[in-house]
């Protein structure tokens, strides 16, 4: 996405309809499980901040989308996340599969839990 990308709406936009479909959900589940944060672009990428702290980010490349609630929640869930295409931080899944609801509100809110420390 160019740097010129100021809102997630923007950012958005120039999806494929899969794309834009799966990351709109994603988007609704962190709201409804950190109404508080605050939507952002960082790195060029669609995200949340509580705070100045970014909570977490999620984008779409050719190939898949993909959900970056960091590493160690990752890790902590790992029984959850099996069968999905991880990288350090970083879950990528089909356009055509969104992520389940419960699992995103699960790793949102224990970021949240981890910044209230």
């Amino acid at each position: 996405m160019p740097a010129t990308t100021k809102t997630i709406d923007d950012y958005l936009k120039r999806l494929s309809d899969q794309q834009r479909t799966a990351l709109e959900k994603l988007r609704r589940d962190i709201q409804a499980a950190a109404p508080s944060a605050t939507e952002c672009i960082s790195y060029d990428i669609p995200g949340f901040r509580v705070g100045k702290r970014l909570l977490v980010s999620f984008g779409a490349t050719k190939n898949h989308c993909a959900f970056y609630p960091g590493a160690h929640h990752i890790r902590a869930l790992a029984d959850e996340v099996a069968g999905y295409d991880l990288a350090k931080g970083t879950i990528r899944f089909p356009a055509g599969k969104p992520l389940p609801s419960r699992l995103v509100k699960k790793l949102v809110r224990a970021r949240l839990a981890q910044y209230s420390e």
